[in-house]
């Protein structure tokens, strides 16, 4: 784990250095919105430090749960009482950025299983 990585799309868009529609942030996490949604309501939510994916993330208890505060805050601020939570890890399951994030789904039905 590093503070952040200088190739990584998500530790830019933190820094402020790439452009995002930010919905929500603290001082552990930033969420700001899908650019290819897959529900009404479809937010990143990424630990302000870098991970590259939650595996990794698990090294940093105190990183992990502010990832989790920034999910609840997310959800507070939206007022969404029913979500679904997805964290992929590794590029089979379809991680596309290697920054850990948490995938914050809402607002239609959702099936299981997932995939």
């Amino acid at each position: 784990m590093t503070t952040s990585s200088p190739d990584c799309l998500f530790c830019g868009i933190v820094a402020g250095d790439i452009p995002s529609t930010k919905v929500y942030e603290d001082e552990h996490a930033y969420a700001f919105a899908d650019l290819n949604p897959q529900a009404p309501t479809h937010v990143l939510v990424v630990p302000r430090k870098h991970f590259s994916d939650v595996a990794d993330l698990g090294r940093d208890p105190d990183a992990a749960a502010g990832l989790l505060a920034g999910i609840r805050g997310l959800v507070a601020q939206e007022g969404l009482e029913h979500f679904r939570t997805v964290l992929n890890t590794g590029a089979e399951v379809g991680q596309s950025v290697f920054h850990v994030h948490a995938h914050v789904l809402a607002g239609r039905p959702m099936g299981w299983p997932p995939g």
